[in-house]
């Protein structure tokens, strides 16, 4: 069984899930794991050649905006499917167990 992952930022609780997907490093959260007051779409999209098109989110907590700071792939590659409706973070996102 996995470990109970949590996101944090600014000390808030933004996701939590034992059932994360880890690729490249990074824990990959069940949508449904993620508190949806703390997102808001962002226009931002970036490439990864083996994983395909990255969309983002924004993570607001407390008025404070943390611009493209979870991303998931809408459409993944079929190298990539085990990770198709998960988000994972970065630029500040705490995750621990």
């Amino acid at each position: 069984m996995n470990p109970r992952m949590k996101a944090f930022w600014k000390d808030t609780l933004i996701a939590e899930s034992d059932k994360t997907v880890v690729v490249e490093g990074n824990h990959y959260f069940p949508a449904d794991a993620v508190d949806p007051q703390y997102f808001q779409p962002s226009d931002h999209h970036s490439v990864c050649p083996w994983k395909g098109t990255a969309s983002y989110y924004n993570v607001v907590v407390g008025g404070e905006t943390n611009a493209n700071a979870a991303w998931y792939y809408p459409q993944p590659s079929a190298a990539a499917k085990e990770i198709e409706g998960r988000i994972a973070f970065w630029k500040g996102v705490k995750v621990l167990p």
